[in-house]
């Protein structure tokens, strides 16, 4: 979940669903005359729209630090046996439907850990938390199970789709976790002869009415209306577990919207 906590003390949540939906939505429109369409088109477009899906059991039962007085933002959300398991079975149930999607999330899952394999020249990758054994043995298993499938793929388009979808989740995190200003990415793909960890430098530029400049543009028209579910709870200050769930829940869901041109 990502959590905007607000000067005033109330809170802006984003489900992580929501926020990998505006992934998707992205993904659908890429390409353009400057920037290649990603193929496979429809099982890449599924990967990014579904790229958090590990965290659907964790949003049903979000957790709030009585000691903190908020919920963990989600890098710090807890990485137990219980979550571990949830990022698995999201995972498996990916895969079950679309291989190629399911690989692309597996490879997402494992990088974040991974520094993103060094597909992002920019921004930097936050801060390594200290990973249990149990959450290298996690790491270590899907690993291998993305290395044998990669034996009967192109490779090399593969690391070219990978830092794609890097990108996509950078830009939709641009817009959900604060108000968006000047951003910067780094090494995003054009085009399906790169490593994987070269390409061009994008910049953001929010214009103070909902436009969001992109330069260059990458998409197939000449704007992109995009939005994303939010909560917002009028405080951040609950007396127990299912106060604020029972606020969270009962928050009426609102949308956020951006036109990327």
């Amino acid at each position: 979940m990502i959590v905007r906590k607000q000067p005033d003390g109330s809170l802006i949540l984003v489900n992580q669903n929501d926020h990998a939906k505006l992934s998707g939505c992205f993904a659908a429109h890429w390409g353009n005359a400057e920037f290649m369409t990603p193929d496979p088109r429809e099982s890449f477009v599924r990967a990014a729209a579904f790229h958090d899906c590990g965290w659907f059991s964790y949003e049903t039962r979000p957790y709030y630090d009585l000691d903190r007085k908020s919920p963990p933002n989600f890098p710090q959300a807890p990485l137990d046996a219980e979550q571990l398991a949830a990022f698995q079975g999201g995972l498996d149930w990916l895969w079950g439907i679309d291989p190629y999607a399911g690989l692309l999330v597996s490879r997402h899952r494992t990088g974040l850990w991974r520094r993103r394999y060094g597909a992002v020249g920019f921004p930097p990758a936050s801060p390594q938390r200290v990973l249990t054994p149990e959450v290298e043995e996690f790491v270590a298993h899907n690993e291998r199970k993305q290395e044998a499938a990669l034996a009967s793929l192109d490779a090399a388009r593969f690391r070219v789709n990978y830092q794609l979808l890097q990108m996509l989740d950078l830009m939709s995190l641009y817009v959900c976790t604060s108000d968006p200003g000047e951003a910067r990415l780094e090494n995003v793909s054009t085009s399906y002869s790169g490593n994987g960890q070269d390409g061009v430098v994008m910049t953001l530029s929010a214009q103070g009415d909902g436009r969001i400049e992109v330069a260059p543009f990458p998409f197939g028209r000449p704007a992109v209306e995009v939005g994303f579910v939010y909560r917002h709870l009028p405080t951040h200050d609950f007396p127990s577990q299912e106060a604020f769930r029972l606020a969270y829940f009962g928050a009426a869901p609102k949308v956020m919207t951006f036109t990327f041109v």
